[in-house]
């Protein structure tokens, strides 16, 4: 019997309740399914054939897997420890072999369960993944015996069986068949049409009702695979259209123009400037130029390499819109950051920095700084000063997004490594229509993914470094070598004699911090993740470094404390600086010459880069020791070795591209969220999203309300009630 939607619902926004019923309901609801949308979106994650057998080397201790294996012998036996029977059953895939084990308090359940899983006997069994005395093995799995090849016909033998992303309770074939059954209900009127028909008809696409049927009733590998390109097109296309609505929307108030003044206070400081632009800087600057004298709001991203001179680029761009009478606001991810701009700003100003007081230039301005740790009055100050106009440039972390603070000709919003906010608070500075906005990353992104991330923004690169930078040679360093550890520390000992500073970078704080972060097949391998209470000991008893004043920093120490840190370390009174990743960016010391990060096979390969750039920053090279316990020939291992190969940041980015999983890129990972983008593969999908975006961009410049596409329309504005940070994937 054919359910009918009510309640308004469409099919396909039914609940699974309705259609399936509550017990089937309810274990599908364990996997986020909760209607017949979810479901039909819960691609296969792979396909198989009757026959083919999946490597049981994919198996992985700890994870849910579904194997397809034949058994090779069954065995029951009393358990020796306690009372009941144990049902041992061994199966192989050709090159591996795999045990499975029931428990029972009798022989009889135990006999049905052998009886259907006979030597030669073809399966599926889906479980959670455990180690016995070494070998990896299924505890009371899930299994579906496939009918032999003789009793089925070819065309049903031919056709690929789904295997689903599925849980410890809800295998794979229960899945199938909620699938199945659901899809039996369905008509092509239930399912709306979300491409424009001329774009189907382009890149020659499946309709979405036979997309579906393709991507989980496959009758050959042709029809899945067809399935994924349309659904591939259909993420690129929604997502770019998003973007490029989100672009008009920006741009489609007028900005107040701020050209740049031939006698004002931008001309006077690059006047000043002790060194000549990089023909990069140059070349970015007269884009951002061109962009705030335009009635176009500038939206762009700026990237460029750990130590390319982003800051310089933006402060030009910062004094253009003073000069015309705006002001500019740098929001900045932590205080650290924010404190480092702020006196960064003005050292390089100088005078120019003292508008309106004693001493400063007749043609200077007013920068100041604001964070959440600001004492009362001096933030009264603050926002005082900000709201009467007085200050042109305001430096600030969160802070600065607060309803209390006012900045009444606000004409560009700086937002420097911008991977640290989502959407929403990137455009909180915008609290008025034809802002500018420049949002900075010293984390090189690779082409497709800022397509596919940043389509909104127009994007400026900075390839080279400045003159006078300095070498940084990489070392990887195993860590279970004693000696070359050893060496480690000599090394540090000698370049702090030597006048330099050195970084040690912890993973944790304490000993007691995150202590999942270890999985028990690890903790057999390795130590505890160091920490930086545990390390700072250790050193103050190294003989090596005896006499060195060994100081901390992390993120849970409060301004004031950070502040005296960081300036003990810089003017050498502290030579070593025991930190987390709190030091990743915006750290500028110049007399720093090592840095040893300790596990760093825990780290991403950004987040190296990010913290090696903290070293070789003056006049003498630095030295990077990076502590691994990773084997040799795992990710980890790879991740370092590119690490070691090259300081090009854009290099290291498109390596990250290739080596990281995909939900990782999207920082879906870490959140725990589904990412929104299931079937396009920014590393192997750039064709796509590239012509997707050309079409997108098309279909906004011809109506931006997009009420010519109405399916489109339907899909972007979904989308869009999602938080756009969720949607996009990002954390």
């Amino acid at each position: 019997m054919k359910a009918v939607a009510s309640d308004g619902l469409t099919l396909m926004e039914t609940g699974l309740y309705r259609i399936l019923g509550a017990r089937t309901a309810k274990a599908l609801d364990k996997l986020g399914l909760e209607t017949v949308r979810d479901l039909l979106e819960h691609a296969p994650r792979r396909y198989v054939h009757r026959g083919e057998l999946v490597p049981l080397s994919h198996a992985v201790e700890g994870e849910n897997v579904t194997v397809v294996a034949r058994v090779l012998d069954t065995s029951v036996r009393p358990m020796n420890a306690r009372r009941g029977f144990l049902l041992k059953v061994v199966i192989s895939d050709g090159m591996y072999d795999m045990s499975l084990t029931f428990f029972a308090s009798s022989s009889r359940p135990l006999a049905f369960h052998q009886s259907k899983l006979q030597k030669g006997t073809l399966a599926t069994f889906s479980g959670t993944v455990s180690s016995y005395r070494g070998a990896l093995q299924l505890t009371h799995p899930e299994y579906q015996v496939l009918e032999d090849e003789e009793d089925v016909d070819e065309e049903d033998i031919a056709r690929p069986l789904p295997l689903y992303p599925a849980g410890v309770k809800v295998p794979t074939w229960t899945i199938e068949k909620a699938v199945g059954a659901v899809l039996d209900q369905l008509t092509p009127q239930d399912v709306k049409e979300t491409l424009p028909e001329d774009y189907r008809k382009r890149y020659e696409l499946l309709g979405s009702y036979e997309a579906l049927l393709a991507l989980h009733r496959p009758k050959t590998d042709a029809d899945w695979q067809q399935a994924h390109t349309r659904m591939k097109h259909e993420e690129a296309l929604v997502l770019q259209t998003v973007l490029a609505q989100r672009a008009h929307e920006t741009t489609a108030v007028d900005s107040e123009p701020r050209p740049r003044l031939n006698d004002g206070i931008a001309a006077e400081f690059d006047s000043r400037l002790p060194f000549e632009l990089t023909e990069g800087q140059k070349k970015v600057g007269q884009e951002i130029e061109k962009d705030l004298s335009s009635r176009r709001p500038m939206n762009r991203l700026l990237q460029g390499d750990v130590g390319s001179g982003k800051t310089i680029v933006a402060l030009r761009a910062m004094l253009q819109v003073v000069d015309g009478g705006g002001q500019a606001a740098l929001l900045a991810p932590t205080e650290v950051l924010a404190e480092q701009h702020y006196r960064s700003i003005l050292s390089m100003l100088g005078d120019l920095a003292q508008g309106g007081m004693f001493g400063g230039s007749t043609i200077g301005t007013r920068v100041d700084l604001l964070t959440g740790s600001l004492g009362a009055q001096a933030k009264r100050n603050v926002l005082g000063r900000l709201a009467g106009g007085e200050t042109g440039i305001i430096v600030g972390t969160h802070a600065l997004l607060s309803d209390s603070v006012q900045i009444p000709f606000l004409s560009l919003a700086v937002v420097d490594e911008q991977h640290r906010f989502g959407v929403d608070q990137r455009d909180a500075l915008r609290t008025s229509p034809g802002v500018n906005l420049l949002v900075m990353t010293a984390t090189p992104i690779p082409r497709t993914m800022a397509m596919t991330v940043f389509g909104d923004l127009d994007v400026s690169e900075l390839t080279e470094l400045p003159g006078g930078r300095q070498e940084v040679s990489t070392t990887i360093v195993p860590a279970s070598k004693t000696t070359w550890v050893n060496r480690v520390w000599e090394r540090v000992g000698e370049e702090v004699r030597a006048g330099g500073r050195a970084f040690v970078i912890c993973p944790r704080i304490t000993p007691t911090e995150n202590p999942t972060l270890l999985e028990d097949s690890e903790a057999e391998s390795r130590p505890p993740l160091a920490s930086v209470d545990e390390i700072i000991e250790q050193l103050q008893a190294n003989s090596d470094l005896a006499g060195l004043v060994i100081g901390r920093l992390t993120g849970q120490m409060s301004s004031e404390e950070k502040t005296a840190a960081m300036a003990a370390f810089q003017s050498g009174e502290i030579p070593i600086l025991v930190a987390t990743t709190v030091v990743e960016v915006g750290v500028d010391v110049p007399d720093a010459t090592a840095m040893v990060i300790l596990d760093a096979d825990r780290f991403g390969l950004s987040q190296l880069h990010q913290l090696r750039g903290r070293i070789g920053r003056g006049r003498k090279p630095g030295i990077c020791l990076a502590l691994s316990w990773a084997p040799p020939g795992t990710l980890a291992s790879d991740r370092l070795d590119a690490f070691a190969s090259t300081r090009d940041g854009f290099v290291l980015a498109e390596k990250d591209l290739e080596l990281r999983r995909e939900g990782d890129v999207l920082g879906t990972s870490q959140s725990g969220s589904r990412s929104h983008l299931k079937f396009l593969s920014m590393r192997k999908d750039g064709k796509i999203i590239g012509s997707a975006r050309a079409d997108a961009i098309a279909y906004i410049e011809t109506d931006h309300t997009l009420k010519q596409w109405p399916g489109l329309q339907d899909a972007v504005t979904t989308a869009r009630t999602l938080t756009e940070t969720d949607y996009l994937g990002r954390n």
